[in-house]
């Protein structure tokens, strides 16, 4: 999400281009391949595009330079729909800590943290963290049906085995299916 720049989304088609992330090494951001070490394609719903694009008329993309790879790398220059009010690259652990945990917690998801804590001491656990995102993506589409290959596909998992393992108990009517099938080929109705 936060490598995803303005040549990444293909309004016509309705896809993202997953192209690079941004990565954290002793606190040097670097660009880097997404999961996986892979780009990949997913689709992008009209409601996605929509707000898309009022994200980049309200907040214009910003062009970012980072190193390529490595923190030592060679520089790469991208526009970046998601950067801080400086134009800089947002470093995941810092939105996490600042923007995603006192969220969640104003909206009564985790505990405040306790007073005096330290900004990046939370008492949430590590499921409350920014991936919980990928995971909610992931199962709400399974639950709408779609296929798992697809899904693997769009998450940058190596096998469709991968997401099963993880997410098999949010696909919908497991088994119901395959009972309609099988009454469907002797001429009744379930």
């Amino acid at each position: 999400m936060f490598g995803l720049s303005p040549e990444g989304i293909d309004y016509a088609r309705g896809v993202v281009h997953v192209r690079r992330q941004v990565q954290s090494i002793g606190g040097k951001l670097y660009f880097a391949l997404p999961k996986g070490a892979k780009t990949r394609t997913a689709d992008m719903p009209a409601s996605v595009a929509e707000e898309l694009t009022e994200h980049a008329e309200s907040f214009p993309p910003a062009e970012v330079e980072l190193p390529w790879g490595r923190p030592d790398g060679p520089p790469k220059k991208v526009s970046l729909l998601l950067a801080t009010r400086f134009g800089n690259a947002v470093a995941v652990n810092t939105w996490n800590t600042y923007t995603w945990k006192p969220a969640l917690a104003k909206a009564g998801i985790i505990p405040p943290r306790s007073k005096g804590a330290k900004p990046w001491q939370w008492q949430a656990a590590p499921k409350d963290g920014f991936h919980v995102l990928r995971h909610t993506y992931a199962s709400l589409l399974l639950e709408a049906g779609e296929s798992v290959v697809t899904v693997a596909r769009w998450l940058g998992h190596s096998s469709p085995a991968i997401t099963l393992g993880y997410y098999a108990h949010f696909m919908r009517e497991a088994g119901s299916k395959g009972r309609t099938a099988i009454d469907g080929l002797l001429g009744r109705q379930g």
